[in-house]
């Protein structure tokens, strides 16, 4: 049986002890922002002195071979370092000779910006598993990632800075930069640089080595003596070392893996390493954190929301609420007798339980006024609707019905929300795609408007005799049984009680013309048709509607009764007709 991935191991390392783990990149992490790596530099700078030697043919030579090239016309051993000691004598020279390779475009013309694996490392420090980062390199990336995510490294770039730095526990994240910065004469690259360290730069490495863990990551070992001796000095154990696989294959590394007991981690590139790295620690935060409060899920939604980048992070944290109703009301177990009191516990559990669903689905419609994202909001209705399917042996059980109620819950929600904000269209749309099947033996399918109909949700006896009306009974029942239940749920939007009334006789009314128009009941028994008297030639809250569509120019509404071969007229009488049936005297 295989063994389990150092990459495993490391993230769940790192997850349960954030911050104990430090980071030693080498010029391998910045390849992917398209600056070249050593030997790059080598055959560039070599390609250079050959034009100014010999010409375009010779650069050519160079080009396709430099180290032989150099070893019929240079001088030494073909190395980055020596190389470099040789074109650019002193620091200032070299200085200036570097800064064309981390300044400007890369080779495709591209201006150079961190890479992949330089912002997912700012990841991994924003979210605090990472506070400290050695790096040989003296590019300025990294701390660019860090910046744009609007953390401030405090970087120590001259030993001397060692002393007057703010404690590493104490800083966000601290870059030591051990070869310096580019632009810094102080810069190492030369072998005599590269032997020994200052005694400021060995004293924190010290510290470093036997108090955190190391993820080294780019740096094959080969050229720095000095950082190498400091590696295999250090006693401390405390901590693993891991070490990815392609940079790590040298003898050098490997002896330094085999003193430390280190572990080398598979990984294509640095960029797929650190990627992977927090795309698991993701992981194990999903695992291991507690259920959502609503207010919680709210305030990530609201964060998900207008990020096209946390797309999937929105649908995943959406349709795990739904999943939660789901596995609910496919656990019930149907109960063969029932009395008032416990009828109307079930009721109000059934609302409990949709209730962190419908305020993530408000606050999303509320604020997705483009409609970016209605077929989330469509896909959450839909899976409700799914698990509230009927079965042939329990349709006229009270117990069994609830099952629709937080299908009918969020179809409340959701279609109140979406007249409030303007987007009627999206109500429409809504209340018919959404479909639901009847009975299961003749498979017959209702849209939404019809599948949670007060007629199919509860007898008007069973709401009628509920404990909670104190012996009060309802002429609309099931309307009653509904808006008091998500009346909570506006509190903060709308404060005002018969404000909110009004705005809920006006979604029923618009919901009884889909169902009256779409043929598949002969109106809809809601309350607000107690606003409607013998003495009135219309609904209160039709006078409302017809005020709407004068102010705002409606169109959704025309179109919908285009389809239906009707125009707005038409069809407002004919659904005033149908509700007649309902009319109080």
């Amino acid at each position: 049986m295989p063994g389990i991935s150092p990459l495993v191991s490391l993230a769940t390392s790192m997850h349960a002890q954030p911050g104990v783990y430090s980071l030693l990149l080498g010029s391998g992490v910045s390849t992917g922002a398209g600056l070249p790596t050593g030997w790059g530099v080598v055959k560039q700078l070599v390609a250079r002195v050959a034009a100014l030697a010999d010409g375009d043919t010779a650069v050519a030579d160079a080009r396709a071979d430099p180290e032989a090239w150099w070893a019929q016309h240079g001088d030494g051993d073909l190395k980055y370092t020596t190389l470099l000691e040789t074109l650019a004598p002193t620091p200032a020279a070299r200085q200036g000779l570097l800064a064309g390779f981390f300044e400007g475009e890369d080779a495709l013309g591209d201006r150079i910006s961190p890479s992949r694996a330089h912002h997912a490392i700012a990841q991994l420090v924003a979210r605090g598993s990472v506070r400290v980062i050695l790096t040989t390199n003296f590019d300025r990336l990294m701390e660019q990632a860090l910046e744009a995510i609007g953390i401030s490294p405090q970087v120590i770039a001259r030993p001397e800075a060692v002393n007057g730095m703010a404690p590493l526990a104490h800083a966000p994240v601290t870059i030591i930069k051990l070869h310096g910065d580019y632009k810094d004469l102080g810069t190492r690259n030369t072998p005599a640089e590269l032997a020994t360290y200052p005694a400021e730069w060995v004293q924190l490495l010290e510290r470093v080595f036997d108090e955190y863990g190391l993820v080294v990551s780019g740096w094959s070992a080969d050229w720095d003596t000095a950082l190498v001796e400091a590696l295999e000095a250090s006693p401390s154990r405390r901590y693993p070392l891991y070490w990815d696989e392609r940079s790590g294959r040298g003898e050098t590394a490997k002896r330094v893996l085999a003193n430390r007991m280190g572990t080398t981690v598979p990984s294509e590139s640095a960029d797929d390493l650190f990627e992977s790295l927090v795309e698991n620690l993701e992981g194990l935060d999903k695992l291991s954190a507690p259920p959502l409060t609503t207010a919680l899920a709210v305030a990530r939604l609201k964060k998900y929301l207008p990020d096209p980048v946390r797309r999937i992070d929105l649908h995943d944290l959406v349709m795990s609420a739904v999943d939660e109703v789901a596995a609910a009301l496919s656990d019930l177990i149907e109960i063969e007798r029932i009395d008032w009191a416990e009828l109307d516990a079930l009721y109000a559990e059934r609302f409990t339980l949709v209730e962190k669903l419908s305020a993530l689905v408000a606050e999303g419609v509320w604020h997705d006024t483009d409609g970016t994202h209605d077929q989330l909001w469509l896909d959450a209705l839909s899976r409700i609707i799914d698990v509230a399917k009927p079965s042939e042996s329990a349709m006229a059980r009270p117990t069994f019905v609830a099952r629709r109620l937080p299908a009918l819950a969020l179809f409340a929600v959701v279609g109140i929300t979406a007249m409030r904000r303007g987007r009627e269209d999206m109500f429409i749309k809504f209340a018919t795609a959404v479909q639901g099947w009847g009975v299961v033996r003749n498979r017959q399918a209702f849209t939404a408007a019809h599948f949670v109909h007060y007629w199919r949700i509860a007898e008007e006896e069973w709401v009628n005799g509920l404990p909670r009306w104190e012996g009060r009974t309802f002429q609309f029942p099931v309307s009653q049984l509904l808006s008091s239940s998500i009346r909570p749920w506006f509190r903060d939007r709308v404060p005002d009680d018969t404000e909110f009334t009004r705005i809920f006789y006006d979604w029923e009314y618009r919901w009884a013309i889909l169902v009256v128009i779409t043929q598949g009941y002969r109106g809809l028994p809601g309350g607000f048709i107690a606003e409607w008297s013998w003495f009135a030639d219309a609904l209160n809250a039709e006078v409302r509607f017809r005020d709407w569509r004068e102010h705002t120019g409606d169109e959704a509404w025309k179109l919908f009764f285009d389809v239906h071969s009707l125009t707005v007229e038409d069809g407002l009488l004919r659904v005033r007709t149908e509700l007649e049936r309902f009319r109080v005297g």
